[in-house]
């Protein structure tokens, strides 16, 4: 009988770290290797799966910190099941939806929301969500301004009465009353007749109103710099110099670590080199911001990463250049928290003179981030001696940043680590781990390096401190209890956001269904 339980409870903990791995890697897009067709309908299978045999840790891996696309689709199979019957269950579940909720983009909830929509998902549970959603937002008048038509559907879906002048804008609109008082409203109200109102608008409300004038876009702007956030103003920069708008002005710093690495590696080769001093210095601003919002402070020791610039880091058309970008910032997080750090490069990097230049070589100094700046996607997936090197140096961690889709030999990197473990490292004193950007649909999870070697997904660089206090999982040497008293360990870091001080205009009305939809969430 104990054996029985044994093999149960190492199917399910194989069955849970498969899962998380998906929902750290996959967005249902494409990548080099695979359709967004087969992506959708292998992580909705996982999900399926894992929501029928383990719904309470189905539940609590939205505090695992898996990506946006994982999380609206967990969100969206717990409401479309209905609540369990479990009190207390039911009201940790209710929180969690919530709090992730309050996590997520905008546009990605309302699209939640219109899916459920289209699935006829309308239960009492869902309704008193979408009210909680709504009374938690921190400018319902944008929100009506910019999702109109969602904000209107929620309300419509939801049975909700929204509060002061958002109801009559949504369901009636800018055009239809003489005025509003909601200083928002009233300047969409006046951008549809005059041009100039346009400017008193944030960004991604004007661009509609400015092409409506047939206002030039260099002069539009030019004259809306002031408003654009950061995340705009940095997508906007190519944008600017070719039509010749100026005023906008970019921190690079500021920009989120990943964010900043696709920009960057979209550069001009000659341009990377040219400024190369403000790329790198906004890199390490960028890598400590980064670290902070983590809240993993803590030191790796000797760490050495292996990066894979081979041709299959370029992507696909919808993440371009996504896996080099995640090896890129992954090289930025690790230097900054090892107290000994080396990058190995394959192929190796072009010194900053343009030349080709190999750092596998055991004697080889990290290249440090100005040469980093130069990485492109060209080449094999040449894992095996960059491996041999890194082990030669003994360091306390290696980090090998890679598709898996090793070719050059196939399988040497797990030949090396396999024959390493049994001769040379049995108590496992060098800790390796891959970590791995793309999603394999045909496997359910990131591809592997091995059975060997631990592989765990990440979509986003910002994301390795947590993936790799997740490693001792993804190896199959921590046991299940543990990792249920992970995700449980988890869930009251989630719901702290629920202790926030609600700063939405809808509690303004303490009658409004949205007020009372809050409430009922939460139990």
């Amino acid at each position: 009988m104990q054996q029985a339980m044994s093999a149960a409870e190492r199917v399910a903990q194989e069955d849970l770290v498969l899962f998380i791995n998906a929902c750290f890697a996959c967005t249902g897009q494409s990548e080099f290797y695979g359709a967004s067709e087969r992506q959708s309908v292998s992580i909705r299978f996982v999900h399926e799966y894992i929501l029928g045999n383990y719904r309470r840790l189905y539940a609590r891996t939205l505090s695992a910190g898996v990506n946006h696309f994982n999380q609206a689709l967990i969100i969206q199979n717990l409401l479309r099941m209905g609540a369990p019957r479990d009190p207390q269950q039911r009201r940790e579940e209710g929180q969690l939806i919530l709090a992730a909720l309050l996590g997520l983009p905008p546009q990605r909830v309302y699209h939640l929301f219109r899916d459920l929509r289209q699935l006829r998902c309308n239960n009492r549970r869902t309704r008193a969500v979408m009210a909680a959603y709504l009374a938690r937002r921190p400018d319902l008048h944008f929100d009506a301004v910019k999702y109109r038509a969602h904000v209107r559907a929620v309300a419509a879906h939801a049975h909700l009465r929204l509060p002061g002048e958002v109801g009559a804008f949504v369901f009636i609109g800018a055009k239809q009353r003489g005025g509003y008082t909601t200083p928002l409203f009233e300047s969409v109200r006046r951008a549809h007749y005059a041009a100039d109102a346009v400017y008193d608008l944030p960004y991604s409300i004007a661009q509609g109103f400015a092409r409506k004038h047939r206002i030039p876009q260099d002069v539009f702007l030019s004259r809306i710099a002031g408003r654009l956030t950061g995340s705009e103003a940095l997508r906007l920069l190519d944008t600017a110099e070719r039509v010749g708008a100026t005023g906008i002005d970019v921190d690079l710093s500021r920009a989120p670590l990943t964010k900043l690495c696709l920009y960057l590696l979209d550069r001009p080769l000659s341009e990377r080199r040219e400024r190369a001093l403000e790329f790198v210095a906004a890199l390490r601003g960028s890598t400590q911001r980064a670290i902070a919002r983590s809240g993993r402070n803590q030191r790796l020791g000797r760490v050495i990463a292996i990066l894979d610039r081979s041709y299959s880091a370029s992507g696909s058309e919808e993440k371009r250049r996504r896996p080099l970008a995640v090896a890129l910032a992954a090289s930025q997080i690790l230097r900054a928290v090892a107290s000994d750090y080396r990058a190995i490069w394959t192929p190796g990097l072009p010194d900053i003179v343009g030349t080709a230049s190999e750092n596998s070589g055991d004697a080889a100094p990290d290249p440090g981030p100005e040469r980093e700046l130069l990485a492109s996607a060209q080449g094999q997936t040449a894992l095996g001696e960059p491996l041999l090197s890194a082990l030669s140096a003994q360091p306390d961690l290696i980090v090998i940043v890679s598709d898996g889709f090793e070719n050059d030999p196939q399988g040497a990197c797990e030949t090396i680590v396999r024959l390493f473990r049994q001769h040379l490292d049995r108590k496992r004193a060098i800790s390796i781990v891959h970590a791995n950007p793309v999603f394999d649909s045909d496997r359910l999870m990131p591809r592997s390096l091995g059975p060997s070697i631990a592989t765990l997904g990440l979509r986003d660089a910002e994301d390795l401190l947590t993936m790799i206090g997740f490693a001792r999982f993804a190896d199959g040497s921590a046991p299940l209890s543990e990792l249920e008293q992970y995700l449980e360990a988890r869930v009251p870091r989630l719901l702290r956001r629920l202790t926030r001080p609600d700063r939405s205009v809808a509690e303004s009305d303490p009658g409004t269904a949205a007020s009372a939809g809050a409430a009922e969430v939460r139990s």
